[in-house]
């Protein structure tokens, strides 16, 4: 048996590579996370979706990162194949808070139709081709508009859910404000959020309840030094019970240096950043140190980067914080992530992390009830957690995707 599905593997396989382009038309390849691939191919004709980047002409390689208007910053790349290998260049634009999904995949479109256009020059299939652009006014004059809001970003929001059956309810409440200014030279950004979380389960006519609520105001002012240095100052107050404090501060300078220069962030990014600060702790319990409140100083290095190319992506990083005052209780981090397309149709992903906790200092002191480690009401002591995740997947058959079927996707 398995000589025989060896075989049937081997067929498809060789099968799949023996697949040549049916259609005279420019095929591409899509290579973008945050697009609505699904109305590009119902709304771009003159082109061929395909399935994998080592079958098209060409393969458009977006890649995007948050901006100040709270929208995203496009960086759209088309790379020529085959015989369209001497056009490669990029096109950029930005959406922001304001405009609608729908707005937003429109202007993606608008951008992808004005890339493909040399490909279809160079194709010879420009006969439904239209270009349209504005009618010079040489009475209008060019203004420059001004930004009433000076670049700054607000959003508030609130929200919550309910389920039930029975002998149980669940509940979570939501509040939540933010405010941002990003400019080239600083970035600042305030947050504040409260939740709160209902468990309530009937047991022989009893109720057991757990509440879990959270509030926190984190600030962060961040300048920049030049092409690959930055400064900034991090500060957070808030309590929770899950993390049994009634109150808790924090304020931590930072450095960062960037290996690479910040304009390159959407395609790499290997960074170093090292903050030192004070922290204040109220608890709501008395801890496992016997504390009832205290003040810490701290540190932490953090190393992480990032690669965005068309054979995929990676990122990793590592941190190590410390609490100065006392030297043995520490945290080590390990992050790493990766997709890669290893050839035609396969593709291997894998993603992990690992922590090696030694500065749980916020513990409660006595036993837990198996009330609150059921309900999860309180943090537990542990000297490490992880997570793993390995997968990979194999696409084989046609190799045109362009038609789309919306019928019972509800």
């Amino acid at each position: 048996m398995p000589r025989y599905f060896l075989i049937f593997f081997l067929f498809i396989f060789s099968f799949s590579f023996s697949q040549t382009n049916i259609t005279d038309q420019v095929s591409i390849f899509l290579d973008c996370r945050v697009c609505d691939s699904e109305f590009l191919r119902q709304n771009l004709g003159n082109t061929q979706f395909v399935r994998d980047q080592f079958l098209g002409d060409v393969h458009v390689f977006v890649v995007t990162q948050r901006n100040g208007a709270g929208g995203r910053s496009y960086e759209m790349e088309f790379i020529g194949k085959k015989e369209f290998e001497a056009i490669s260049y990029k096109l950029t634009f930005s959406t922001d808070a304001n405009m609608t999904r729908d707005e937003e995949r429109k202007r993606v479109l608008e951008y992808l139709k004005l890339g493909l256009v040399r490909y279809w020059i160079a194709n010879g299939t420009i006969d439904d081709v239209k270009v349209s652009v504005p009618v010079p006014n040489a009475e209008e004059e060019e203004v420059e508009e001004d930004d009433p809001w000076d670049y700054w970003l607000f959003q508030v929001g609130a929200g919550g859910f309910f389920d039930g059956q029975e002998q149980s309810r669940f509940s979570n409440i939501n509040v939540n404000f933010s405010a941002r200014r990003v400019t080239e030279k600083n970035k600042f950004s305030l947050r504040a959020r409260f939740s709160e979380s209902r468990n309530i389960f009937e047991f022989e006519g009893e109720e057991i309840v757990g509440i879990n609520d959270r509030k926190f105001l984190n600030v962060s002012d961040i300048l920049s030094i030049n092409d690959h240095w930055s400064y900034g100052f991090f500060g957070s107050i808030g309590s929770s019970t899950f993390n049994n404090t009634d109150l808790q501060w924090t304020f931590r300078p930072a450095l960062e240096y960037s290996f690479f220069k910040y304009e390159d962030s959407a395609k790499k990014q290997l960074t170093i950043s090292y903050r030192n600060g004070v922290r204040f702790n109220e608890y709501i319990e008395r801890t496992v140190f016997n504390k009832t409140e205290e003040y810490l100083w701290e540190h932490g290095v953090q190393v992480g980067g990032r690669i965005n190319q068309e054979w995929g992506n990676f990122n990793a990083e590592v941190s190590y914080n410390q609490f100065l005052n006392e030297e043995n209780l520490y945290a080590i981090n390990f992050f790493i992530g990766t997709r890669i397309r290893l050839f035609k149709g396969f593709n291997f992903n894998v993603s992990g992390s690992y922590s090696i906790t030694r500065n749980q200092i916020n513990l409660p002191g006595g036993d837990l009830s198996l009330e609150e480690l059921l309900l999860q009401q309180q943090q537990l002591q542990s000297g490490y957690n992880y997570f793993v995740n390995v997968g990979f997947s194999y696409a084989f058959g046609s190799i045109y995707n362009t038609i789309v079927n919306p019928r019972f996707d509800f």
